[in-house]
């Protein structure tokens, strides 16, 4: 096969966007060409991994410092809306999402069309949680990517996305889709008039995106995916059992204290580093316990004093070389450390604070791979009760261990290469 070039479209936050990078990387394996359209704010990202990135712009432009910062704040304003149950959240700051959301499909429908005709992809590929329309109607096959939690795939019988609940709790699900629909009505009909200047017709209330009729890509493992009233057409929905990106390698450096005790990694991702009361709360209680950590604060070094010597921290870390290496992942449910947990076959407790990291810590919990806890409400005692059963729990350390090995053989990133390499012949 000649050379063909693919264009990679992920959301502007890290999830997404290394998720994406992890594929390209097997697409340049297979002899092919991978370009990043981007959010201007992760352009450095992609071409930090090597790869072309063409600006998007998916808000009204502003200075990089200003754009880097966007969702950052954003976050760290509704930091109080984080103690909040998701079904009160749909209100404040899941409201507020959307509406960024729909402005940033409006914005990228100006840039995308000339773009697209100067890159001229073979196929495109799309991890977003809405429609670009461009991207539908370009005229080459397009892939759809679904680095959220499987339920934003909806199922009448399965947690509603962002919901957090048990599979079982048919009652919330009603309740929690029914709040939704009433909260997200004027962004949704704002939407609509939207797709309606692109010639798209409306969609369904609460329906932001479709699948592509090409193929769906889901991040999900199939060890923890949920059971459907209408099970997921093969031929058109893949599991890929995550998408693990090759990264810097990792030592763990010696410790002061505690050399030799179990180790811990603690990460709310870039955003979540926000919260540093939380994280410092963590700390302390390592501090005083036969554990060590590594702990990512992100952005946040100097407000932290006093580190007790069997902590260290840094503002990043090269995640898939160092899950490996640990003992428990304590984590805010994003995707990326959701899978990345099961693929390594380590425990985690989840304490999430926003989107479908309520729904992953509710699934690692239901089927046995860890555990969820409440964010703020916890004790010394309840967390280090949880961290002593990751470590000894013989039961979960064996459903680990073939959840990961049935990841590791599927080859995420190479079957998605694949699939994609598929659609350009």
């Amino acid at each position: 096969m000649t050379q063909k070039t693919f264009a990679f479209f992920p959301e502007a936050a890290f999830g997404p966007a290394l998720n994406s990078v992890g594929i390209a990387q097997a697409v340049e394996r297979m002899g092919h060409k991978a370009v990043f359209l981007s959010d201007p704010g992760f352009v450095e990202v992609y071409e930090g991994y090597g790869f072309e990135a063409h600006p998007v712009n998916l808000s009204e432009p502003m200075p990089p410092e200003q754009m880097a910062k966007f969702w950052e704040d954003f976050i760290n304003g509704h930091i109080p809306n984080f103690r909040k149950a998701p079904i009160d959240q749909l209100d404040n700051y899941v409201k507020e999402c959307w509406e960024a959301i729909v402005d940033s499909a409006k914005w990228a429908e100006k840039d995308l069309p000339g773009i697209l005709a100067k890159i001229k992809p073979d196929v495109i590929s799309v991890d977003n949680v809405i429609l670009f329309p461009a991207i539908k109607q370009h005229g080459v096959p397009w892939v759809r990517v679904i680095s959220c939690s499987e339920n934003e795939i909806e199922d009448d019988a399965i947690p509603p996305h962002l919901s957090g609940m048990a599979a079982d709790d048919t009652e919330g699900h009603a309740a929690f889709r029914a709040k939704f629909n009433e909260v997200i009505k004027p962004i949704h009909d704002d939407f609509n008039a939207f797709l309606a200047t692109t010639g798209e017709e409306a969609y369904p209330i609460g329906q932001f995106f479709e699948a592509s009729p090409y193929m769906n890509l889901l991040l999900y493992p199939e060890q923890v995916k949920y059971t459907r009233s209408k099970p997921l057409d093969p031929a058109q929905f893949q599991y890929l059992e995550g998408c693990v990106r090759k990264d810097e390698p990792y030592d763990i450096p010696p410790f002061k204290k505690n050399n030799e005790g179990p180790l811990l990694y603690v990460s709310f991702g870039s955003l979540g580093a926000g919260d540093t009361e939380l994280l410092k709360r963590i700390i302390a209680l390592v501090g005083k316990s036969r554990y060590r950590a590594l702990a990512n604060v992100g952005d946040y070094v100097g407000e932290y004093d006093d580190i007790p010597d069997n902590v260290i921290i840094q503002g990043w870390y090269p995640q898939p070389s160092v899950i490996p290496q640990v003992d428990v992942v304590i984590h805010h449910g994003g995707n990326n450390s959701f899978t990345e947990c099961l693929y390594f076959g380590k425990p985690a407790i989840i304490m999430s604070y926003v989107w479908d990291g309520h729904d992953n810590g509710m699934r690692v919990q239901e089927t046995g791979h860890g555990f969820r806890s409440d964010r703020y409400e916890w004790t010394d005692e309840e967390l280090t009760q949880k961290i002593e059963a990751c470590l000894n729990d013989t039961d979960m350390a064996a459903r680990l261990k073939a959840t990961s090995e049935h990841m590791q053989s599927q080859n995420g990133t190479e079957k998605a290469a694949k699939l994609l390499v598929d659609l350009a012949q």
